[in-house]
């Protein structure tokens, strides 16, 4: 019988490549493990896309800086924050980073999909994900990805993402258009990062992925012949539980070793992992804000 194939996002396999722990946590283990609190940089960036989406799907008429900036109020996500006082003050920051945004776009210019989910399919993978913005430029189709992180972006942040190569494989096979240029949007900069990918670059892409993801499904078989499911009891309305992991057989906790290292401040699930606890002090949810 041929192999079934794996199914998965980008997400999934970055996980996998970045630390093998956090994937088991993230995608094997259930009920998951208790994550930690939400981070502020993390509603930002949530609430910036939201107001982006938005904008795109308002009347022509009504697309302009302000509307902009009103869809990033009334969405506003006030998670992870010190307090109203620093939520209040990022609101008006992110105001100003829609608005300006959306100042340099040609309202009239509809994109061929905004928050459009693609997929693709190998002999090896199921891949899907969803593009932020899906633009035509003359004959082809480009991959726009917003960015609202502190941290400048380079050339090589828009080559080397696999992420963006799979929805550009993903949108050419389904739009039947070509899609070889992915773009990062900073808007904390206001550049625009851009890459042109041959079809070499792609298919180079594409058989990384179809190598992680051949790991990563055989780890997952392994996984589930050693721990049975489980379900997770009832959390009464309203009460918030704590969640370990499942206790696993030596050969499996070894098979989903961790990757300790200046990331695991930052980790959901620092508070189940003694050695990414050991790699790096433990952050606030605000620290990853450009204060």
């Amino acid at each position: 019988m041929p192999r079934r194939l794996y199914s998965c996002t980008p997400s999934r396999l970055n996980t996998w490549l970045d630390c093998r722990r956090r994937y088991r946590f993230t995608y094997l283990d259930r009920p998951q493990p208790s994550k930690g609190p939400a981070w502020a940089h993390n509603s930002v960036g949530a609430s910036v896309h939201n107001a982006l989406a938005g904008w795109w799907r308002e009347p022509y008429e009504r697309r302009t800086p302000l509307t902009a900036a009103i869809l990033l109020t009334n969405g506003w996500i006030t998670e992870g924050f010190r307090d109203a006082e620093q939520s209040g003050r990022w609101l008006g920051r992110a105001r100003d980073l829609v608005s300006g945004y959306v100042a340099t776009l040609d309202p009239s210019d509809d994109p061929v999909g905004v928050e459009r989910t693609v997929a693709t399919r190998t002999k090896v993978i199921a891949l899907s994900g969803r593009i932020d913005r899906l633009d035509r430029r003359g004959d082809e189709l480009v991959v726009v990805d917003y960015k609202t992180g502190r941290r400048p972006l380079t050339q090589d942040d828009a080559r080397s993402s696999l992420a963006l190569a799979v929805y550009a494989v993903a949108a050419s096979s389904m739009m039947r258009t070509p899609c070889r240029t992915v773009e990062l949007h900073h808007l904390p900069t206001g550049e625009v990062i851009e890459w042109r990918h041959t079809e070499e670059s792609l298919a180079r892409h594409i058989a990384r992925a179809e190598e992680v993801a051949m790991e990563a499904s055989e780890a997952d078989d392994r996984y589930r012949a050693a721990v049975p499911g489980r379900s997770g009891p009832r959390r009464p309305p309203g009460e918030r539980q704590t969640i370990g992991p499942p206790q696993v057989p030596d050969e499996v906790d070894k098979l989903f070793a961790p990757s300790p290292g200046p990331i695991c401040s930052w980790c959901d699930f620092r508070r189940h992992c003694p050695e990414g606890q050991a790699a790096g002090p433990e952050r606030q949810p605000w620290d990853g804000l450009a204060e």
